[in-house]
């Protein structure tokens, strides 16, 4: 097991036993649980992400800490945008939507402000950040 998924794991499990409130560097952040599909194996993975929102509009932003790839959340997404979110002591199930470019640099700049190490993923890579919106499903 990678120390990232251990990372993640703990996270996890923090988060669900306490109602969504973590310690550590994520404390005080802005944190949901998604659960995606995954595109080649099927399986049901769930990642621990800081998400941005815009009035009712919850979005995630693709960012992997500036590396040069996607995250393997974002390509399970896209393959299945059926996603489980799980806020606070909330579970619901959402529809996940690459953001066109235009509602991307809005909400990029938004986020950017608000947390400046987007901004400093933004220039370690090459490649453009994808943003996902959350739409709830009724």
């Amino acid at each position: 097991m990678s120390d990232w998924k251990t990372f993640n794991d703990n996270i996890t499990a923090e988060y669900r036993a306490t109602g969504g409130a973590v310690t550590g560097q994520f404390a005080g952040v802005p944190l949901l649980l998604l659960t995606t599909t995954g595109a080649k194996s099927g399986k049901q993975f769930t990642t621990p992400l800081v998400y941005g929102s815009e009035g009712d509009q919850m979005f995630l932003i693709a960012s992997k800490a500036g590396a040069p790839s996607h995250p393997d959340w974002y390509h399970n997404l896209v393959a299945n945008p059926a996603v489980t979110i799980e806020l606070g002591a909330e579970t619901y199930e959402a529809k996940a939507t690459v953001a066109d470019p235009e509602t991307r640099d809005r909400l990029y700049a938004l986020q950017a402000a608000q947390m400046a190490n987007f901004a400093e993923y933004a220039k370690a890579t090459t490649r453009t950040i994808p943003i996902v919106l959350i739409n709830r499903l009724a």
